[in-house]
C-alpha cells in the first residue's frame, strides 16, 4: 500500500497485482491462489497486458512476501517452506516474467530479499531458502542474456525489519527505531524509478535503520 500511495502521489499510474484489490490504484490484476506457479504466470501476465493496452512500464516493483520460522526438527518447517516459497519466489519469477514483456528501456526491477538471508537462517529456514534464491534470480535476471530490456536495472531490497502493522502486533515491546518505515521503502522505490540513488544492476541493497534513520549498504 505505502508503495502504491508513493508513486500515485508523484503523479503515476499503477497497476497492482495481488490477491486483494488496491482500490488507491488505478489497476488492479488479482491472483488466485488456487492457481499453480505457471497458470498464476498466465493470469498475471495477461491482467497485466490488458491494463496497459500496448504501452510499457517504467518499473517492476515486487514487494510481496512473509515471514514463517522453523528449524529441521519442527513438525511444520517444511510447510513454512512451501509458503515463503510460493510467496517469495513464485512472486519474483513472475516478476521477471512482466519485466521481459512489458519494462521499458532502461526501467526498473525490484525483488524482495532479506538481509538474514545472506547467511545461515537456522530458526527460519524456510524463510531463508526462499530469500537467498531470490538473491540469486536478482544476479541472473542481471546478466547479460537474462532477456530483460537494454539497460534494465534490477536490484534486490534486503530489508531487515520493516514497520508494519503486524509486526507491531506480533512484537510489541520492541525497539522500532532499528525497523525501517515503508514510507522510506517507498520513498527509494521511486528514486530508483526516477533513475537516483540507483546502484548497480545486479545489486543486493541492504536497508539499514538505527534512530529512526535508514541508510542502504550494498552488499
Amino acid at each position: 500500500m505505502a508503495v502504491v500511495d508513493t508513486f500515485r502521489a508523484a503523479g503515476y499510474k499503477v497497476i497492482s497485482v495481488d490477491i486483494v484489490e488496491n482500490a488507491a490504484a488505478d489497476f488492479n490484476v488479482l491472483v488466485s491462489l488456487d492457481n499453480n506457479w505457471v497458470e498464476q504466470e498466465a493470469q498475471v501476465c495477461q491482467g497485466v497486458g490488458a491494463a496497459l493496452g500496448g504501452d510499457k512500464v517504467e518499473a517492476v516493483i515486487n514487494v510481496a512476501g512473509g515471514w514463517a520460522g522453523g528449524k529441521a526438527s519442527d513438525p511444520d518447517w517444511v510447510k513454512n517452506a512451501d509458503l515463503m516459497w510460493k510467496q517469495s519466489v513464485w512472486s519474483s519469477a513472475i516478476s521477471g516474467t512482466l519485466a521481459a514483456k512489458f519494462l521499458s528501456s532502461g526501467g526498473l526491477l525490484v525483488l524482495p530479499g532479506a538481509k538474514p538471508a545472506l547467511a545461515g537462517t537456522p530458526g527460519m529456514m524456510g524463510y531463508g531458502l526462499a530469500k537467498a534464491a531470490v538473491h540469486q534470480l536478482v544476479k541472473s535476471l542481471a546478466s547479460d542474456g537474462s532477456g530483460l530490456p537494454d539497460l534494465a536495472c534490477v536490484l534486490g531490497i534486503l530489508p531487515v525489519t520493516l514497520d508494519t502493522p503486524m509486526n507491531r502486533k506480533f512484537m510489541p515491546g520492541a525497539d522500532t527505531s532499528t525497523w525501517t518505515p515503508l514510507a522510506e521503502v517507498g520513498r527509494i522505490m521511486l528514486a530508483w524509478t526516477q533513475h537516483r540513488e540507483r546502484f548497480q544492476s545486479g545489486s543486493l541493497v541492504a536497508l539499514v535503520t538505527a534512530g529512526g534513520q535508514t541508510r542502504m549498504e550494498a552488499c
